[in-house]
């Protein structure tokens, strides 16, 4: 499997999570795809590392909503290489963007995702940049959300809604939306 084989070389997920890959990467990746507004047709991944939730949303997307279009931004060249490998094998149409977040030009997502990335805060300063105004963003987070909500709030103003995690008994995927500064 080619993510096995990278991960040995650049640390693509923690090996200690190889053994439960299909749960904890894979399926914890697609529960998002469902989340996302239908009509949606551009979608932007955050610090896509090993493909999650990115690379998962673009499988998804060749064989349920065709018109879809995915970017991945990750900016280790390494990682970015395996983006690009992997879309090439699974012939995939997908964009990576080698870059720094902060540096990419705003790429108007509809949605944006990120997975393990940056405490929401954070993650909303880069929505705030790669988002349209009418787009949401879809954030897996673990059992700190309400308290990374609360501190996001700090400087933020947004709607969300929580939905349990599939995969991760302690864990939500926040759907955010309405994102401005304070």
């Amino acid at each position: 499997m080619l993510l096995r084989k990278w991960t040995r070389a650049i640390n693509l997920v923690s090996p200690g999570t190889l053994d439960t890959i299909w749960t904890r990467h894979f399926a914890d990746s697609a529960q998002i795809f469902d989340l996302a507004p239908e009509g949606a047709r551009n979608w932007v991944d955050l610090g896509s590392g090993g493909g999650f939730p990115g690379l998962v949303v673009a499988i998804l997307a060749a064989a349920e909503r065709p018109e879809l279009s995915v970017s991945l931004v990750e900016s280790d060249q390494r990682k970015a290489a395996f983006l690009m490998t992997a879309a090439r094998t699974l012939d995939l149409r997908v964009t990576v963007i080698a870059e720094r977040i902060e540096a990419v030009a705003p790429l108007g997502a509809e949605v944006l995702s990120a997975r393990a990335l940056a405490p929401l805060d954070l993650l909303l300063s880069y929505a705030e940049r790669h988002l349209l105004p009418t787009g949401v963003a879809i954030f897996p987070k673990g059992a700190a959300v309400d308290d990374e909500i609360a501190h996001a709030l700090e400087h933020w103003r947004f709607s969300y809604q929580k939905e349990r995690s599939r995969t991760d008994a302690s864990g939500v995927v926040l759907i955010i939306g309405g994102i401005t500064r304070v």
